[in-house]
């Protein structure tokens, strides 16, 4: 998973959030010619850790919100290499930003807290488990959703060496609200050709090369949901193949499933059925 753009009303206050809160660097500021200074006169300010990008901000401040039950971004989950690395920003989120604190829960295969940004777009920051510990029946990882203590977790995994310096991270999952679950199964595994890892309580888990999922998809608060208007929140969720062979075998996948593509020469784009945007690409 690559980065995860986010159409932005109020590009100063996100990237202050983004960057002061939970951490991130800012790799990248694209600005239109007539910017000097301000941030806020910037198109594109790019976040993330060790020169790998997480999240872009992409300054759009004539959308709209998005209303109540559409569909769009549920979160998108910032994977960390220990929990080490994941108690530091997630103290630096309780020392700044408490009120963005949306819960947390131990999954099984991984442990996760769950915040929301100033302009409402979810967040989850995760460590996952060994994958010698994940236990797989008949093809789905088991999943769960246990009690977690934030504040024991911070007491046993904050330590001063990682307050020192914070760790890599990468985005480990994008979820995705969606109208209905049959529909994200036709267009996410028959067509894309991810594997269903896991589906329960109204949502679908799918994953590429035995992960716990790289994608999900629930209707939890947006059943019933049609295409996106558009509107601030998700941009873009961008996927990378190892070869430019897999994005060629992709293209003819999504040509069979009469799915609309543009290529740009360096990457395909697309749409899922409920105008959530798709970009893949081949690695390097």
């Amino acid at each position: 998973m690559d980065a995860v753009t986010l159409y932005v009303g109020d590009l100063d206050a996100m990237t202050a959030y983004y960057r002061d809160v939970l951490l991130l660097e800012v790799l990248d500021v694209a600005a239109p010619a007539e910017a000097v200074l301000a941030v806020q006169a910037s198109a594109t300010v790019v976040l993330g850790r060790s020169w790998t990008p997480l999240v872009i901000l992409r300054h759009t401040p004539g959308l709209p919100t998005p209303r109540r039950g559409e569909a769009g971004l549920f979160h998108t989950a910032i994977l960390f290499p220990t929990e080490a690395d994941l108690a530091v920003t997630v103290a630096s989120i309780a020392a700044r930003a408490p009120g963005t604190f949306a819960g947390s829960a131990d999954h099984v295969v991984s442990k996760a807290f769950y915040f929301t940004d100033p302009e409402g777009n979810g967040i989850e920051l995760y460590w996952d488990r060994s994958r010698a510990d994940w236990t797989w029946v008949d093809g789905a990882v088991t999943m769960g959703s246990l009690a977690l203590d934030p504040n024991a977790f911070l007491r046993e995994h904050l330590t001063d060496t990682a307050l020192e310096e914070p760790g890599d991270a990468v985005v480990g999952h994008v979820h995705l609200s969606v109208g209905d679950v049959p529909s994200a199964r036709a267009f996410y595994v028959d067509a894309l050709g991810f594997e269903v890892t896991a589906q329960w309580h109204g949502a679908l888990f799918v994953a590429a090369g035995g992960y716990h999922h790289h994608l999900a998809m629930n209707t939890w608060n947006s059943a019933g949901a049609g295409p996106r208007a558009s509107s601030l929140g998700l941009g873009e969720v961008a996927i990378v193949v190892p070869t430019a062979d897999d994005v060629a075998a992709l293209t003819g996948r999504l040509a069979h499933h009469r799915v609309a593509v543009r290529d740009d020469g360096a990457a395909v784009s697309f749409e899922d059925p409920w105008r959530n945007q798709i970009r893949v690409s081949a690695q390097g």
